[in-house]
């Protein structure tokens, strides 16, 4: 996926240590058009990448918005939008790309957790236009760290439920998913014992009821002994050694093979490969069940062989 340039119009800040960033192009042309769920990727500097939710409009070709979270105990792409980047900066991007789609369903179920919300509030207007049955419940530590809450009760009402953990304690997913409900599609984005706890109240749903987007890996992965295998590259007809101590990615990349990579840890879906031979060792935060079931594809940043070989798209 190719590079384009962005402009940073405006930065707002929307919440306690969350500022929404508004991005336009240079020439005032039209932005990448983009559905709701999709993220872009931002290249903040040398070595320094990051996917965001975009969060506006879909029919607004103007700009692109994201929101961000100033995480104290992140790896440093937070703090320097929230520290260096500056109006009229140059930001180099990717995308948009969509691995959280808003399905089809006659009702929706929205569950936001904290900064989760982003990827949400298109789905929520998507999903209002549709004529759709919906309903969002979106909690936060504190409200005034909330981003879009207020505004969001005020255009929908009491579709919207807001759960401030300091004045009503923890989300009721109990409530919202102890029995299951047919037709309903459930949406949910947020830290990660969030989604655990979704996935946990979901078990008994229709399979595929439940669509979730991580921001950060999952803390069950397989994690077992690595061990070392062949990679036949089926596109560049080389064949390469994995060792026990590197990733697939890092071995096609020494071997100089371009593959479009980013967060290198199995949750944004860029390096998404084809496999066409082979059983893959799913590590990633993002295939459903029944795709890594299925072992079409794979995130070489992080996942592995199940037996001496595979053979990928490469």
């Amino acid at each position: 996926m190719s590079e384009f340039e962005l402009v940073l119009a405006r930065r707002e800040p929307v919440a306690e240590d969350v500022l929404r960033l508004t991005l336009v192009t240079e020439s005032g042309d039209p932005v990448p058009a983009w559905e709701p769920g999709a993220h872009i990727d931002l290249l903040l500097a040398d070595g320094l990448e990051r996917q965001y939710s975009l969060c506006g409009d879909p029919a607004d070709r103007s700009a692109l918005m994201v929101a961000v979270l100033r995480e104290p105990s992140g790896r440093g792409g937070s703090a320097f939008v929230h520290d260096r980047l500056t109006e009229g900066t140059k930001v180099p991007a990717r995308g948009p790309r969509n691995n959280f789609a808003l399905a089809p369903a006659s009702r929706y179920l929205f569950i936001a957790g904290g900064i989760g919300i982003t990827p949400l509030l298109p789905m929520v207007a998507e999903a209002d236009a549709r004529g759709a049955e919906w309903r969002l419940v979106y909690g936060g530590r504190r409200r005034a760290s909330m981003a879009f809450a207020d505004d969001l009760a005020a255009k929908y009402g009491d579709r919207v439920e807001v759960y401030p953990e300091d004045e009503t304690g923890l989300l009721p997913l109990p409530r919202l998913l102890g029995a299951p409900v047919a037709e309903t599609a459930v949406y949910c984005c947020g830290p990660e014992p969030l989604l655990a706890a979704a996935e946990l109240g979901c078990a008994s749903w229709e399979p595929g009821t439940l669509h979730i987007e991580r921001f950060s890996p999952r803390t069950d992965l397989g994690t077992g002994p690595a061990r070392s295998f062949e990679v036949e590259l089926a596109v560049s007809g080389r064949t390469l050694t994995v060792p026990e101590s590197k990733s697939i990615l890092e071995v096609v990349e020494a071997a100089g093979i371009p593959v479009l990579s980013s967060c290198q840890e199995g949750t944004c879906g860029t390096c998404e490969t084809e496999v066409l031979d082979g059983v893959p060792e799913h590590r990633d935060s993002l295939l459903t069940d029944e795709e890594r079931a299925a072992g079409e594809t794979m995130m070489i940043c992080v996942s592995r062989s199940s037996g001496p070989r595979l053979v990928l798209e490469l």
